[in-house]
């Protein structure tokens, strides 16, 4: 009897061959679709609310770090109602933290010298100049050294329109602590003293000061 031929099976495609069949532009939309993605990123970069929004943020963490819930709050709050949604994450998360200082009901009897500052401190954001000049005294009397309670003195100084006062004890704080002169060169506490050539000097040294 004649034996019946078996058909040949079928070889499957090497993998070369089987990545040679997949669509000709598949890599070519993979790249579309990732130069899009960049631009969408880039856009939200240029964007002018976004960048308005960073401003935000930046300047009530600035406030934030100073100690000034109230104002930082109303940064924060114009921040989450902007177009980041990381930005606005991040803004809740302080703004939580400004809210909770700001009703925190203050300790019965301050007693140590951070105590007292940050009772001053508090009095100062809420206008009420005399209580602050008391526990930043008092502060200062328990830490005379303590170149933040200065600055704060500084500062509540130049808010009761104490120019000499304020600019005796800014110096101070800036040789108990160079930082502090960055620190005072955006802090709108000393708003009046903007014009004054000897608060110029003081916090831009590397400035010629004309004769």
């Amino acid at each position: 009897m004649a034996r019946t031929r078996k058909k040949p099976r079928k070889q499957a495609g090497s993998p070369r061959q089987n990545q040679s069949r997949r669509p000709a532009n598949h890599k070519k939309t993979k790249a579309v679709e990732a130069d899009r993605a960049g631009q969408r990123v880039v856009a939200k970069l240029v964007d002018p609310q976004v960048q308005q929004q960073l401003k935000q943020y930046e300047e009530g963490v600035r406030l934030f770090q100073q100690q000034k819930f109230h104002k930082a709050r109303q940064e924060f709050e114009r921040v989450v109602s902007g177009p980041s949604r990381e930005l606005a994450d991040r803004a809740r998360v302080h703004l939580r933290i400004c809210i909770q200082r700001i009703e925190r009901p203050p300790a019965a009897s301050p007693r140590t010298a951070e105590d007292h500052y940050h009772r001053g401190v508090a009095m100062m954001n809420l206008g009420h100049w005399d209580e602050a000049r008391d526990h930043l005294e008092r502060a200062r009397k328990l830490a005379p050294k303590a170149d933040h309670v200065i600055y704060a003195l500084a500062a509540l100084d130049c808010l009761t329109g104490e120019a000499d006062a304020a600019l005796d004890k800014l110096k101070l704080a800036i040789e108990l602590r160079p930082e502090n002169r960055y620190h005072a060169r955006n802090d709108e506490d000393f708003a009046f003293l903007q014009e004054d050539p000897r608060f110029t000097e003081l916090l831009y040294p590397e400035r010629e000061v004309p004769a």
